[in-house]
């Protein structure tokens, strides 16, 4: 029950007697850096009283209520712990264990200093002078190369570290003290105005570890196990909380402003799973396409960037499991990411015989552009080509591939533009790994009568169906609705996917290629398409240096026959930011 407690601070305080014979604190907690103490001191004052806050010494900072008498202390604790409001192994502890008090704020005394004070009565209390609390007294070199032996190995490199992050230092991170560190140390104590002995006092060290941490400050990291993927690790539990859990990921979302997400991969398998999950993963809009990318048999690390987010990925196979993790950070917060990643990368852990169930589904969140609930990266725009001939050549519409970052055939293959005619609506790619087309276009050459059906192939749905569709219409007329004799007019319901598919006659022979919906702003009815014609596509990509099949008409084909033409020749053509 968080409440103040003025009436046990009231009763200690007629019951405590001489401060003299207060000499033991409770330590309820203590923490690795300055920051993260201030906040949990606050935290409990905010419904317990007598709380102050030391250092521990050794880089660690504590919270302890006090000073009490020792059964006093006891009592008291024993009173806390039933009712929940301290951690259950806090302790009485003696006063000449604490060091500096940083809590209250302008209490300058240590804790040994004050239980040794002699006491006062009230009537002399009331008649001293207020006076300004005394400046600290800091440790003199000799205390503080004293203080420093004790330091833990990475204790002195988390040193080093803070004093390369300041700038003062260039050296290895190796925990040796030797004169580059201590010239990094007086280059440090200079410009935060103390006294350039090149040994940080234990408050010194305080105040360097404070300013490397407050970047961290507000992001609460602190390590996190969680037991339905069965890793340890740090995690900002200030910004990030969990969300749901979907084989192979629990995922944890954002609960304020800042949109950082943080995955824990967990899934049986081996080294052969690992390769499937590096592959699953650059799928996600969650991995970008920008970034550096490195695999063994073991492990792999993925990291993506674009303009939104910067994304980090490690997984590792051992004792028959895959376990790992993902941090998504903001773009342009490269500070507080880095370090985040830092505390994420040193802590990791798997815990051993735990792993996610694979069968371990949200139901409301599947859907075939969803992996375990995450979004697979889509193109801006995905329509139709088809092959023109036997090298793997694609002809498709120009504005399907304008302006793209990428361009990829069949969702897999990177190609570039050869040519194109904006004139004539058409383009020409290539793709750096030779392709073997089931068929390959051959334009006809003499005229179609009007009115005669035509079929057209094309991933009407933008490349959810696995392979193409056929659309059957009319060849309304051998020319546009101007008269551009370039194009033909057809009665088709076309989609926007089917743009840059073959429009064939009942013989397979290829009559044009089917353009983008009418961009002129004019509102033309649903079954009108057009289609650029045969002749006008041979001799563009006979500029081009294509050479291209010609046929004349022939006699038509079953059309389960023509449909297996239409879909051998016909490409899922995709354009990328």
């Amino acid at each position: 029950m968080k409440r103040k407690l003025w009436t046990l601070g009231a009763t200690l305080w007629l019951a405590a007697g001489p401060v003299a014979a207060q000499n033991v604190y409770i330590q309820i907690e203590a923490q690795p850096s300055l920051s993260r103490a201030e906040d949990r001191v606050r935290d409990y004052a905010s419904y317990l009283s007598d709380v102050n806050g030391f250092a521990l010494g050794g880089g660690w900072y504590g919270v302890a209520l006090g000073p009490f008498e020792p059964a006093e202390a006891r009592q008291i604790l024993s009173r806390l712990r039933s009712n929940g409001q301290v951690p259950g192994d806090s302790y009485v502890e003696e006063a000449n264990r604490y060091r500096q008090r940083f809590f209250p704020v302008g209490s300058t005394v240590d804790a040994g200093a004050q239980a040794a004070q002699p006491s006062t009565d009230q009537s002399q209390e009331a008649a001293a002078e207020p006076q300004e609390p005394a400046e600290p007294v800091d440790e003199t070199p000799r205390q503080a190369r004293a203080s420093e032996a004790e330091l833990t190995r990475a204790e002195r490199e988390q040193l080093q570290v803070a004093l390369r992050w300041a700038g003062t230092y260039d050296g290895p991170i190796d925990a040796a003290f030797g004169q580059g560190t201590r010239n990094a140390m007086a280059g440090w104590q200079r410009e935060a105005g103390f006294e350039a002995t090149g040994v940080l006092t234990t408050r010194q060290r305080a105040e360097l570890l404070r300013q490397y941490n407050a970047v961290l400050d507000g992001l609460g990291m602190e390590v996190v196990t969680d037991n339905r993927a069965g890793v340890r690790i740090a995690m900002p539990t200030d910004v990030v909380a969990f969300d749901t859990a979907a084989s192979p990921f629990v995922r944890y979302a954002p609960t304020g402003d800042l949109p950082v997400r943080v995955l824990l991969i967990s899934e049986p398998g081996d080294s052969r799973t690992l390769a499937g999950l590096y592959e699953i993963m650059q799928t996600l809009e969650i991995v970008p396409t920008e970034g550096e990318r490195s695999r063994d048999s073991n492990s792999f690390t993925l990291t993506g960037q674009n303009d939104e987010i910067v994304s980090h990925t490690e997984a590792r196979v051992a004792d028959g499991a895959i376990k790992g993790f993902t941090l998504i950070w903001p773009a342009g917060d490269e500070e507080r990411r880095t370090r985040v990643l830092a505390e994420m990368r040193s802590t990791f852990e798997p815990v051993p015989d735990t792993v996610l169930d694979p069968a371990t589904v949200e139901e409301e969140e599947q859907a075939v552009d969803l992996v375990s609930g995450l979004a697979i990266r889509k193109p801006r725009v995905s329509a139709s080509g088809f092959y023109v001939d036997d090298a793997g050549t694609v002809m498709t519409a120009s504005d399907t591939v304008a302006s793209c970052g990428r361009i990829t055939l069949e969702g897999a293959y990177d190609a570039e533009v050869l040519a194109e005619d904006d004139g004539l609506g058409a383009a020409l790619l290539r793709s750096g790994t030779r392709l073997a087309p089931r068929e390959v276009a051959a334009f006809r050459t003499d005229a179609p009568r009007l009115k005669s059906e035509i079929a057209v192939a094309g991933y009407s749905f933008g490349g959810v169906l696995p392979g193409p569709t056929v659309t059957y219409g009319q060849l309304e007329d051998v020319r546009g609705l101007d008269g551009d004799d370039t194009l033909k007019r057809l009665a088709l319901a076309a989609e926007s996917g089917d743009a840059g598919g073959p429009v064939l006659d009942t013989g397979g022979a290829v009559l044009g290629m089917l353009l983008p919906e009418d961009r002129s702003g004019r509102e033309l009815p649903d079954s009108v398409s057009f289609a650029a014609k045969a002749e006008a596509l041979a001799a563009f990509a006979d500029g081009a240096g294509i050479e291209i099949g010609q046929t004349r008409g022939e006699a038509a084909m079953a059309p389960e026959d023509l449909g297996a033409v239409a879909s051998g020749m016909t490409v899922l053509v995709s354009c990328w930011d």
